[in-house]
């Protein structure tokens, strides 16, 4: 197979993926099974395009051999009774017909896959997998654990589901509150994974940022009273606005301090501030959504990086840090930290207050030292510091910033 057949198809599916497993979790009734069926497509479309061509409804194509595997399965197992017998006519004269998806059914498989039945680390790395799309190597690299570890939670979490015969469906409004806080933990760690790839060769996945802001959207919709619902959202426009600006011509990452704020789109920005003030007007106090959202606020108003309110940055952290006990939060809080005092006080937090067992595998921790111990002028120690970082980096991109920050020391 070429690579630009690979490529092709890798790109359709991250387009497709969500809504062909959205798709066929609605006709068979389970997620998992979905999911996997929506795998075996995905492998005939690398086996057969490279000979036929990339269809012209490439949605379609996946849909529809998803779901002949499903009628074939059935078939096989001798269960075909009366329904999926006119489901497989059915299906038979209309597969090659346009693929007109539900609109909400991609938040249909998040709630699903969102069940209390799960735990919350079974809800959100299943979601991560059948919704964005991620690898699994992806998503392990996101929870700090092992890749066979993931393998192993996500199994489970088919086979729970399939187990509980969870239906495909937005719940009842009162049974929401079993489920939001996971479903708006997916949404967020589904934008990060836009914002910022952590694999690939690309800064900025921007395809699953933006469903990320539409699920984020539709949510904030269906619960109106949630503050941290209008939080998450505010979070993501504000966050989004930076996108022009944080890629050069080349594709490489452009770092906050050297963006042009001239390329952020105001537009979101202010739609950004807007649902920050919706949340905040319940007064109910920040969430960690509400908190990071004031953080990417208080970026937003500045007209530069001199500019800032780092004090104001450091007090939001502290407050984050305290909900969340997130060793990235206290990393980001030494960042800050850095920036309203000086970095000697920041990189005494990284060595004295970070749980650094957490971060063993990321590069960012290994990143924030270097650049810590270059302002400094401890040369050596940054540069060793920052060649651990690139070997740990996932993306190519920031693997390739890491080297050449190490050059020009």
């Amino acid at each position: 197979m070429t690579d630009d057949v690979r490529r092709t198809v890798e790109a359709v599916w991250r387009i497709e993926g969500a809504r062909v497993v959205a798709t066929v979790a609605r006709m068979v009734g389970d997620v998992g099974l979905a999911e996997d069926l929506a795998q075996d497509a995905l492998a005939d479309a690398l086996a057969q395009w490279p000979e036929s061509g990339v269809p012209r409804n490439a949605g379609a194509w996946f849909t529809a051999v998803a779901k002949r595997r499903a009628i074939d399965a059935w078939r096989r197992s001798e269960r075909l009774d009366e329904r999926y017998r006119t489901m497989a006519h059915d299906l038979g004269t209309a597969a090659e017909q346009e693929w007109e998806p539900i609109e909400d059914d991609v938040l249909k498989l998040v709630f699903a896959a969102c069940h209390p039945v799960l735990s919350r680390e079974a809800q959100v790395a299943l979601t991560l997998r059948v919704v964005s799309g991620l690898t699994t190597e992806e998503i392990a690299r996101m929870f700090l654990v092992p890749v066979p570890t993931m393998q192993q939670r996500i199994v489970r979490a088919k086979k729970t589901l399939s187990a509980a015969r969870v239906p495909f469906a937005v719940p009842e409004p009162h049974e929401w509150g079993k489920r939001l806080s996971a479903v708006l933990a997916v949404v967020y760690l589904v934008f990060t994974e836009g914002y910022a790839a952590t694999s690939g060769d690309r800064v900025i996945r921007a395809d699953l940022a933006g469903e990320a802001l539409r699920l984020g959207r539709m949510v904030a919709a269906l619960a109106p009273r949630e503050p941290e619902a209008h939080a998450l959202v505010a979070l993501m426009e504000i966050q989004a606005s930076r996108f022009a600006a944080r890629v050069g011509p080349d594709g490489s990452p452009v770092l906050l301090a050297d963006q042009d704020r001239s390329r952020w789109d105001r537009g979101q920005i202010t739609r950004g501030l807007a649902a920050l003030a919706r949340a905040d007007a319940f007064g109910r106090g920040r969430g960690p959504y509400g908190l990071q959202a004031a953080i990417a606020a208080c970026h937003a108003r500045a007209a530069d990086v001199a500019d800032t309110d780092w004090e104001q940055i450091v007090t939001l952290y502290t407050a984050l840090e305290q909900l969340t006990k997130n060793p990235v939060v206290t990393l980001n809080r030494a960042v800050a930290v850095s920036m309203a005092a000086d970095p000697a006080t920041a990189l005494r937090i990284l060595d004295e207050e970070l749980d650094a067992k957490r971060l063993a595998g990321s590069h960012l921790l290994p990143s924030a030292r270097g650049e810590l111990l270059a302002r400094l002028g401890r040369t050596d120690e940054a540069r060793e510091e920052l060649r651990r970082a690139a070997d740990l980096a996932g993306n190519e991109r920031q693997r390739a910033v890491l080297l050449e920050r190490i050059a020009t020391l």
